[in-house]
C-alpha cells in the first residue's frame, strides 16, 4: 500500500501477483487545496455538489494523521479544525482503516459525531480501479437497479442487464446489492463488496471530459473505472455523540 498524508488517500494497492489494482496518473500532481487524482479519495461530509460545501467535501484536501501501522494495516484519522469549522461548524472525527489480507483490500470509515446535535452528511470512497481497457469491462450485479444519470441531466433510469462502458458514465445507483463483480474482459474479475454505504456510484469521464482534465492524460479514461461505495442518494443522519461506519472490500477472483 502507498498512502498520502494529504487527503489520507490510498494511492496504490498491488495484489499478491504484483499487479497494480488502483488507477493513479503516472505524474501525480500535488497542488494545495486541490484533490489528488486517483487512488481512493475520501469524500466527506458531502458527495459531489450535493450541498453548499466544496465539491466532495472537506477532508480530501486536508492532512490526515497516522494513528497506527502494521505490516498489513494502516489507520489514519482526521478531526475538525479551524479550517473545517469555518465551512462546516461541527465537531467530528473520521478514522480510516486500510487492511491487506490474502483475500484483498478492505477500507473502512468510522465517523464520530462529537457535536451536541445530530449531523447529516453524504460521502463516498471514490475508488479508482485500474483496468486494462474500460470498454472491455462489464460490471455485474446492478440489473434492475434505479440510478440517477448525472451525464443525462440527472434523469432517473433503470439499469437493464450488465453495465458496459463505452464513454462517459456518471450514475448514482441507490440501495444496491452489497456484492458486485467487475469483469475485466481478460479472464480476470474483481469482487466489490460494501456495507454501511447504501449506494454505489459508477463513474468514467469518457474521452471528451477527460480531455479537459489537467491532472491526468486524456487517454487514461480507458485505464480506469470508479466504482464507489457511497451514501449519496439519501443523506445519513448520526445522532449527537453517535458513530457510523461504512466499508468497501475488493478481492481479485
Amino acid at each position: 500500500m502507498r498512502v498520502a498524508e494529504y487527503g489520507g488517500q490510498l494511492l496504490s494497492w498491488q495484489c499478491p501477483a504484483g499487479i497494480e489494482r488502483l488507477y493513479t496518473p503516472e505524474q501525480l500532481q500535488l497542488v494545495p487545496e486541490r484533490a489528488l487524482r486517483g487512488g481512493v479519495p475520501v469524500c466527506f461530509p458531502q458527495f459531489s455538489g450535493r450541498g453548499d460545501l466544496p465539491k466532495h467535501g472537506l477532508v480530501r484536501t486536508r492532512p490526515w494523521k497516522l494513528q497506527g501501522q502494521t505490516e498489513s494495516a494502516l489507520i489514519l484519522a482526521i478531526e475538525d479544525d479551524e479550517h473545517t469549522r469555518a465551512l462546516w461548524p461541527y465537531a467530528f472525527s473520521l478514522v480510516q482503516t486500510l487492511v491487506l489480507d490474502a483475500d484483498g483490500l478492505s477500507i473502512s470509515l468510522d465517523f464520530h459525531n462529537r457535536s451536541d446535535q445530530p449531523l447529516v452528511f453524504t460521502g463516498a470512497l471514490h475508488t479508482y480501479l485500474r483496468v486494462p481497457d474500460v470498454t472491455a469491462c462489464t460490471l455485474h450485479g446492478l440489473n434492475g437497479c434505479v440510478y440517477e444519470d448525472a451525464a443525462d441531466d440527472g434523469r432517473y433510469k433503470n439499469q437493464q442487464g450488465n453495465l458496459f462502458i463505452n464513454g462517459e458514465v456518471d450514475r448514482v445507483f441507490a440501495e444496491v446489492p452489497k456484492r458486485l463483480r467487475l469483469n475485466y474482459g481478460n479472464g480476470e474479475s474483481l469482487e466489490i463488496r460494501q456495507g454501511g454505504f447504501a449506494d454505489t456510484v459508477v463513474w468514467c469521464p469518457g474521452p471528451e471530459l477527460a480531455a479537459s482534465f489537467s491532472d491526468m492524460p486524456a487517454a487514461d479514461w480507458q485505464r480506469m473505472l470508479c466504482v464507489e461505495a457511497a451514501a449519496a442518494a439519501q443523506p445519513v443522519t448520526v445522532l449527537a455523540d453517535g458513530h457510523w461506519q461504512g466499508w468497501q472490500k475488493l478481492r481479485v477472483l
